[in-house]
């Protein structure tokens, strides 16, 4: 009976700690998942000790090498300690097998076809620039927006902080950044986690507002929960075989709060070839889940792929063309994708841009590719020119005098021109000033306090370099007499601000662009070619005429 009743106690001491383990690591129970063999080879190291200790109790051990020696050969010969420790082994040797048949040592044609890139012509399927719904800041420049509007909110502050998050989607075709608010500490959890987190930060990337929207009822599932409300412990106990990726929060059309739960799919052996095969929909107010095929993902869902496995998938195909060896030795016909990415948004939705390059680290690019986040559709596009790197380096010539950054290039099409449209930073963080730079010709870089300005000057230098481009797109052309002028100094840049008898528009002038302003009076007729903003817009030509 001692001896049934120390089995059970020992067994229920496991069942104790198989439970705890499980609840805060959270292993998919799931072959193909490496946590779960991780957690079965623990599982298995504890019975080894404990079968060892029983085997070892009651026995009189010498504490000399020769004991120590002799009671090691004794343990083995146990064969309860054999048993488990062939099993151990076994199941050791078969995660390691499994590992090494899974990966692209052998399995290199598989791997190179997970993804399979459609060649495409850049100007058919990249529109002109609308400067409404270009996405002008970062991720640190969208953070900064965050906590400022946060620190406005003297009702919150104290009490929550903003999430790092910041998933960038498109709302009703704009581009919008999205994160919510994290309970500032564990005590202020503990007061405010019956009510949930109040409210959600959007950032509209062009515009720059930036909006809090409050909840009610608040946001109850997110990641800074601490016990079953936590999303992650949610979705584990609502499906234990799934093996979920990168988490996104995004919203839909309406404003309602959702986590985006993409699930790992293994499609070569037991843990090579992973992509998306589900994803699951988890309402952050209600937790209310909703799994479903990705082929059947709701279209206001935009992350579905996360941005890296993308970015890996496609050096899989561009690195195993040959095969695995040659991708280490030979490198022939190897390319790779350029450090950095940015998004691009293209038919209300997401897409992942990256530069194209040889694997022999030169610093031009063949090409680039966009790869859609939602549907992993891939794009390559045969152009030729600078990589991101070196275009950031050329923007940040331009005014190395006043020590400005330049953040990773996004991809646009200007007057038919792939161009890397560049924003360029202070020390604050701020966005001063914009950066065009040719891909093709990375030595013609215009730069602008607006973007419509920006454009303006890239396009003349277009032209002086021969190049066969249209005038500025979406221009528009009034004629009238000068009802008003007004002058002001931007970043040490003098502007002036003109306004025509009715009109109810107001036409910026920059002075370093446009000597010919300081001729203007009012009561002057001219005729202003302009791009039409809110509330100023930029010239882009200014013609006098007879009074």
């Amino acid at each position: 009976m001692k001896h049934w009743k120390r089995t059970g106690i020992v067994l229920l001491v496991v069942l104790v700690l198989i439970c705890i383990y499980y609840y805060i690591s959270l292993p998919a129970i799931n072959i193909h998942a490496a946590g779960f063999w991780t957690f079965i080879l623990s599982l298995l190291a504890v019975i080894v000790v404990i079968v060892a200790v029983r085997a070892m109790s009651g026995k009189g051990r010498r504490g000399d090498l020769a004991g120590g020696i002799r009671d090691l050969k004794e343990l083995k010969s146990k064969k309860s300690v054999r048993s488990v420790l062939v099993l151990f082994c076994g199941v050791f040797l078969f995660y390691i097998a499994g590992s090494v048949l899974s990966s692209p040592v052998v399995n290199a044609k598989r791997y190179q076809k997970l993804l399979e890139p459609e060649v495409r012509d850049f100007t058919e399927d990249v529109e002109p620039v609308d400067y409404d719904k270009i996405p002008l800041l970062d991720k640190d420049s969208a953070e900064l927006l965050g906590n400022r509007k946060m620190g406005s909110m003297v009702d919150m502050v104290s009490q929550f902080e903003v999430s790092s998050i910041y998933s960038q989607i498109n709302v009703k075709g704009r581009p919008v950044r999205v994160t919510p608010l994290v309970y500032a500490s564990p005590i202020k959890w503990l007061t405010n986690q019956k009510q949930g987190i109040p409210a959600y930060i959007t950032i509209d990337m062009a515009t720059q507002n930036t909006d809090l929207v409050k909840l009610s009822p608040g946001i109850r599932y997110s990641e800074s929960e601490y016990f079953n409300r936590n999303i992650y412990r949610h979705l584990r106990f609502h499906y234990p075989t799934y093996i979920f990726d990168q988490l996104s929060f995004e919203i839909d059309d309406e404003g309602t709060p959702y986590w985006i739960c993409p699930v790992k799919e293994f499609t070569i052996g037991l843990f090579g070839g992973q992509t998306i095969g589900k994803v699951v929909l988890c309402n952050a107010v209600t937790g209310e889940c909703e799994s479903m095929p990705v082929e059947d993902c709701p279209t206001w869902v935009d992350r579905v792929y996360p941005a890296d496995l993308l970015i890996e998938l496609y050096d899989y195909h561009g690195t195993l063309v040959h095969g695995f060896f040659n991708s280490i030795l030979g490198q022939k016909g190897c390319l790779k994708t350029t450090e950095g990415y940015n998004y691009l948004a293209l038919d209300d939705d997401v897409w992942v841009y990256t530069g194209v390059t040889s694997v022999s680290g030169d610093r031009s690019n063949v090409g680039f590719v966009l790869i859609n986040q939602r549907t992993r559709e891939t794009r390559y596009y045969e152009v030729a020119g600078a990589e991101e790197y070196s275009a950031m380096e050329s923007a940040e010539g331009q005014v190395q005098n006043l020590g400005y950054r330049a953040t990773f290039p996004l991809l646009l099409n200007i007057a038919d021109e792939p161009t890397y449209f560049i924003a360029l930073k202070d020390n604050a963080g701020l966005v001063k000033k914009y950066a065009m730079v040719n891909i093709q010709k990375y030595q013609n870089v215009a730069i602008g306090d607006t973007v419509a300005a920006c454009e303006q000057t890239y396009v003349k230098m277009l032209k002086s370099g021969g190049s066969p481009v249209s005038d500025a797109q979406g221009s528009q052309k009034i004629q009238g007499t000068i009802q008003r002028i007004a002058q002001g100094v931007i970043e040490g840049n003098t502007h002036f601000y003109l306004v025509l008898e009715d009109s109810d528009l107001i036409f910026d002038v920059p002075l370093t662009e446009y000597m010919e302003v300081l001729r203007c009076d009012v009561g002057d007729k001219v005729t202003i070619e302009y791009s039409e903003g809110d509330p100023v817009s930029t010239l882009i030509s200014l013609t006098f005429s007879e009074k």
